[in-house]
């Protein structure tokens, strides 16, 4: 077995293919200049042209190395390249593979050396027949040469696997920019659903305790409260695949933003009336103006507020008042304040047992942040998560143990 046919240096059909012909071209060319000298008379001494010979054939079979040793088969090539011709092929053959397979500056020193050699071996061993500035000049042009054709080996194969790094890394941030878009739409599923089920279950979870804490209700009244259970949950439902579907629309079909299940400002009115039938004491408080210039993420964002705001004060404050105003003008921002007093749940509507401990608060100051707002949540009479420019405590029962939850939004002139 080839020695050098290890797993870290195994040779593949090109490589076997490229080392053959390197070996056939220094054995043809150590071939030849030995013919040539048996033809005209040798480089004196006469005796040192056999030990030519065999220096010439070692390089030719050490030409296999090449590619495990490449600069210390050079530099040994190079040295005896001083003395001995015969070796010329092979020294060229490994200037090459240097060239090839090792930095600019190696391959320089190595060929710097050779260079050397190059007047050694003609103060040396002088042609008798030729001047020395003459053969000197033949063998610094086959070493540059070959030097040369490795370095444009080298600088070409180097550029080949820069292109395909550089395809590879493109490939890589294409699929990592899929991966956050990917990533991005999960977020924004999983948030647009936490705001709606949220809320719509609040509303069941209401009313199925009231019907559990007072079992020997009125008939009429028992069956009112399931019907808003029916409907409560139809809503769920339809509410959750109206999301999903708005979420799955290409992002380049315009009717996309348009499409139902997102509700805006507008539908304000609604989500109030709808806590008012779950029994909540709720107050509307509408100090807009045109609402035309509102920017639809900003209403969206809005909403997303009171209704958050509501779910925490159903299920943290049973019973609580609470107090809802939105206000704003162009170019002053779209404030939405929603304001609840301490619990005070009457006896048919109990506390919900799973309703603490969310994250919807820091999710909601995350929404409100992207649309590029202000989110401030706090006890009532206690300090606030932030600034309340302009905020005022007034409004009937606002006791100790209430909660605000403020929203400042942007509104373009």
């Amino acid at each position: 077995m080839d020695p050098s046919a290890t797993p870290r240096h195994r040779r593949g059909r090109r490589d076997w293919l490229v080392d053959s012909a390197m070996f056939t071209l220094a054995a043809a060319f150590a071939f030849f200049m030995s013919v040539d000298r048996l033809h005209n008379t040798p480089l004196p001494p006469a005796w040192l042209f056999p030990l030519d010979q065999f220096v010439g054939a070692l390089g030719c079979a050490a030409l296999w190395l090449r590619r495990r040793w490449p600069v210390g088969l050079a530099v040994t090539l190079v040295a005896l390249s001083a003395v001995f011709e015969m070796v010329a092929g092979s020294m060229l053959a490994a200037l090459f593979s240097v060239a090839v397979h090792r930095r600019p500056r190696t391959s320089g020193t190595v060929f710097g050396l050779s260079v050397l050699a190059g007047v050694v071996f003609t103060l040396l061993r002088p042609e008798p027949n030729e001047p020395p500035s003459v053969m000197f000049t033949l063998g610094l042009a086959l070493q540059g040469a070959a030097a040369g054709w490795g370095l444009f080996v080298h600088h070409r194969r180097r550029l080949v696997l820069a292109q395909r790094d550089r395809v590879a890394r493109m490939e890589t941030e294409a699929r990592l920019r899929a991966e956050q878009a990917q990533h991005q739409v999960r977020e924004a599923i999983a948030r647009e659903i936490h705001d709606v089920l949220g809320h719509r279950l609040s509303l069941l979870s209401v009313h199925a305790g009231a019907l559990e804490f007072n079992p020997g209700a009125d008939p009429a009244d028992v069956a009112r409260a399931a019907r808003v259970i029916r409907e409560s949950a139809h809503r769920a439902l339809q509410d959750l695949r109206e999301v999903i579907g708005v979420l799955r629309a290409p992002a380049g079909e315009p009717s996309a933003p348009t499409r139902p299940g997102l509700p805006t400002l507008a539908d304000l009115g609604r989500l109030v009336a709808e806590s008012g039938q779950a029994g909540m004491r709720v107050g509307l408080r509408d100090d807009l103006g045109s609402r035309e210039s509102v920017p639809e993420r900003t209403g969206r964002t809005a909403y997303r507020v009171v209704q958050e705001a509501l779910t925490n004060a159903r299920k943290h404050a049973p019973g609580a008042a609470v107090r809802v105003r939105v206000s704003g003008a162009p170019g002053e921002g779209l404030t939405v304040e929603v304001v609840n007093d301490a619990a005070d749940a009457p006896a048919d509507v109990p506390p919900d047992a799973g309703g603490g401990g969310g994250h919807g608060l820091a999710g909601l100051a995350e929404r409100v942040a992207l649309v590029g707002g202000r989110l401030e949540h706090g006890p009532l009479h206690g300090p606030l998560h932030g600034p309340l420019e302009g905020a005022t405590d007034g409004g009937a029962g606002e006791g100790p143990g209430g909660w605000r939850v403020r929203a400042w939004l942007p509104w373009p002139a």
